[in-house]
């Protein structure tokens, strides 16, 4: 157990420490800064505070500075606290990517602790194996985002529950707020409360003895204790930032009409829980565009989140995956754990495809933790080749992880080339988030040091402050751009027009990081 943390550990510190501001992230770390200095929750309210809590534990340790008043958007705040105040984005973002990391490592003891009750100890450690060499896990887990925090804390509330069925008295209060955490970190968690809740009622009930009657009291009154604390913890999270509440949004909140307003008007929530998810759903009504597989397309597709997994995920992970699933719905004396395993993971991935943003795998975060413990259930199967092929496959999961350090973000199993081919399968987090701008600046000064560099880069980092010194080649008509392309592979999936003309008629000589292609013109 310790060598599989300690290896995740060190991934996961690598990745912090050599990547550069994905897109998302100066958001979340100058959102953070503003909770900590002027205790306001003006910025980013389409996310509740929680995970930008975690992330300012990190950032308070930095201590940058932050301009007093600064009125920009969240955007621009993020740009301004990185590049613009004198503070050093480096350390910034390594602080603030630390207790997501210490975050993600936690889960993994969760998951160890779930799947050993369940499996024993082999079984825990195929589960925590599958956990710490997921790449997703490590590359999402290494980032200050609110992506596996959410996640983790759903695994976590599904865990209390299990232990639930013999101590409900001491573990549903707890379950509680652990549902109130990931409520409180991303909103995309909401339709794991009526499944929280269920599986509170049939754990108080297998707990329970008398006549039914009475155990139906206790059941239902085991999901108001759940429903009550998870709650109050949300209503926490955001006092804890401004305890007088107060609430200014920075940005326009759209009106919301019809069944979805009445739903978020009902909502139990602060007000900016609630103008946030007004936010969220505008979001959703946009017409965004994807790419899966090479094809370009706007709107979204009810399938891409399986396809993306289908690339994204080890091929011994996916077996095992299968394999364990089976196992647990098969075997009586697994069975009852089934409806805790597998309900959960069901209906966020459900309502995740029904989502508007095809951007990554990192909407199904929760997958590679709740089935790694379906995996783990494999081992229980008592034939004497099963945990030999176990044993094969985690292996076969370990080396192709391995093959992928330190690139995990653009991670893609043997099956789809690897990860110097994810870029011709998926965009986005999937590939490339702007993680690798500073190993450009590090390429072109090895590699093409005088030569005339032109850069389409798609992220929030600044160019010049790594030292690149280059040209926007969309401002000039193709025939007068030469030298070195760099171009985003998340600009050249999207390609079109001027781009795309400027990429058929160059040659690829490069790439950084399996996620910026460099070109010769």
């Amino acid at each position: 157990m310790v060598l599989l943390l300690g290896q995740m550990a060190v991934a996961m510190v690598t990745a912090a420490v050599w990547q550069t501001p994905t897109i998302d992230e100066p958001v979340y770390v100058g959102t953070a800064a503003v909770f900590l200095e002027e205790h306001s929750l003006r910025y980013n309210p389409e996310h509740p505070p929680l995970g930008k809590l975690v992330v300012a534990a990190g950032v308070a340790v930095a201590d940058p500075h932050l301009d007093p008043g600064f009125r920009g958007s969240q955007s621009e705040l993020g740009r301004h606290l990185l590049y613009e105040s004198g503070n050093d984005p480096w350390r910034l973002m390594l602080w603030a990517r630390l207790p997501v990391i210490a975050l993600t490592l936690l889960f993994g003891l969760v998951v160890f602790a779930f799947a050993r009750q369940l499996a024993g100890d082999a079984g825990a450690l195929v589960a925590l194996a599958l956990y710490c060499l997921s790449p997703d896990v490590i590359a999402h887990g290494s980032l200050a985002t609110l992506d596996v925090p959410a996640a983790g804390f759903v695994l976590t509330a599904v865990w209390l529950l299990w232990r639930a069925r013999l101590r409900p008295r001491l573990h549903l209060p707890l379950v509680g707020a652990a549902l109130g955490a990931a409520l409180a970190t991303k909103m995309s968690t909401l339709p794991v409360v009526p499944v929280v809740l269920a599986l509170a009622a049939v754990s108080v009930r297998y707990a329970s003895t008398g006549v039914a009657g009475r155990r139906l009291l206790r059941a239902l009154a085991g999901c108001v204790v759940v429903g009550l604390i998870a709650v109050a913890v949300v209503w926490a999270t955001y006092l804890a930032v401004d305890p007088r509440l107060r609430w200014a949004p920075q940005q326009q909140v759209p009106v919301v009409r019809g069944l979805r307003g009445l739903a978020v008007e009902l909502m139990p929530f602060p007000e900016p829980y609630r103008d946030g998810m007004r936010i969220q759903f505008a979001l959703e009504n946009h017409p965004w565009e994807g790419f899966l597989f090479g094809r370009l397309y706007s709107g979204s597709l009810w399938y891409y989140l399986p396809a993306a997994l289908l690339v994204k995920t080890p091929l011994g992970a996916l077996s095992l995956w299968a394999a364990g699933t089976v196992v647990v719905v098969a075997v009586r004396r697994l069975r009852p754990a089934a409806s805790y395993l597998l309900a959960a993971p069901a209906v966020l991935l459900a309502a995740a495809m029904y989502g508007s943003r095809d951007f990554g795998t990192r909407y199904a975060l929760f997958l590679p933790m709740f089935l790694a413990m379906a995996a783990g259930c494999l081992v229980a199967v008592r034939r004497r080749w099963v945990p030999v092929v176990a044993a094969v496959l985690v292996a076969f999961v370990a080396a192709g992880s391995l093959r992928a350090y330190p690139y995990y973000l653009p991670y893609a199993n043997e099956a789809f080339g690897g990860p110097a081919k994810t870029r011709l399968r998926l965009h986005d987090s999937n590939v490339d988030w702007g993680q690798d701008l500073g190993r450009l600046a590090d390429r072109l000064r090895e590699r093409y040091r005088g030569e005339r560099i032109w850069l389409v880069y798609k992220g929030s980092g600044v160019p010049s402050y790594y030292g690149i010194r280059a040209t926007d080649p969309l401002r000039l008509p193709p025939g007068r751009v030469h030298g070195v392309l760099a171009v985003s592979d998340s600009a050249a999936a999207k390609a079109t027009g001027r781009l795309a003309e400027l990429i058929d008629s160059s040659r690829p000589v490069d790439d950084v990081g399996h996620s910026i292609t460099l070109y010769r013109r």
